[in-house]
């Protein structure tokens, strides 16, 4: 891996110098566009709206329009901002680990220490583990300033960067509203539907199928042409065993359970 930023960590007088690398990859298969007549490339061009001119990246700039005016920010003016000029991750404050809602966590980063001793960072990562905190920081990356979460994932500090409080949407749906009566027999058959499915969660126990199937399907097209057979090559899909027969709640989570058990015991 290589790092895309350094920087240090400060809170207080206590300074923990760390180099950034991210903590995950796209493994999504990558496709193009191309003319469905002809199978030509499609490009797009950086065309100047004024003199019809193909402009290169090196030439392009940021503005902003206000509806009467427009301003022309240059990457020197970007640069010239004071908190982008920072290389600190600011600790802002220590909160209560279940404080912070998954739905805030946007990107994450790998810390590795980035000074001859590794003594502040070691120390900086056992009081996170036995205090049962979170660090809250703020720091500028990539023309931004972020709010981040700094927490220890075994033992390397792990930063995820936060959305911002006005960036997370209320949920205020109009078919909540009002009161929906739940039994007791629904809520003690749903409750054994949970108990069927209790598992310890194993990321490796699961794959992204479209990817999989994306790549079988070029694989096969590869060695095929366009007279591929996708039935042959994906097999013809099991019909639904219910054929479409609509269930009452109670029923739907009877079977479903009756289900997940005969799953079980046929794994077992």
């Amino acid at each position: 891996m290589r790092s895309i930023w350094k920087g240090a960590i400060t809170f207080g007088l206590v300074n923990v110098p760390v180099k950034v690398y991210s903590a995950t990859e796209d493994h999504d298969v990558p496709l193009h566009q191309v003319h469905d007549k002809d199978g030509g490339r499609i490009r797009y061009q950086r065309r100047c709206e004024i003199d019809g001119e193909i402009v290169d990246y090196e030439h392009i700039v940021k503005a902003y329009d206000d509806g009467d005016k427009t301003v022309v920010i240059t990457n020197e003016d970007l640069k010239s901002l004071p908190v982008e000029k920072s290389r600190e991750i600011d600790v802002v404050e220590f909160v209560p680990s279940d404080q912070i809602d998954p739905i805030r966590y946007d990107k994450s980063y790998y810390l590795e220490p980035d000074s001859k001793s590794a003594k502040a960072y070691v120390l900086l990562r056992r009081t996170l583990e036995e205090s049962e905190r979170t660090a809250i920081v703020k720091f500028a990356l990539r023309q931004k300033t972020r709010l981040a979460a700094l927490r220890v994932m075994d033992d390397v500090l792990l930063l995820q960067t936060l959305l911002w409080d006005d960036e997370v949407r209320e949920a205020g749906f109009p078919s909540l509203k009002g009161d929906v009566e739940i039994s007791d027999r629904e809520l003690k058959m749903s409750a054994s539907l949970v108990a069927s499915f209790e598992s310890d969660f194993e990321p490796s126990k699961f794959s992204d199928d479209y990817q999989a199937q994306l790549r079988q399907l070029i694989d096969a097209k590869l060695e095929q042409g366009e007279s591929l057979d996708t039935a042959a090559t994906f097999g013809e899909g099991d019909e639904d065993e219910d054929g479409g027969e609509v269930l009452d709640l109670m029923e739907a989570l009877k079977r479903s359970v009756e289900q997940s058990r005969a799953k079980k015991k046929k794994g077992a």
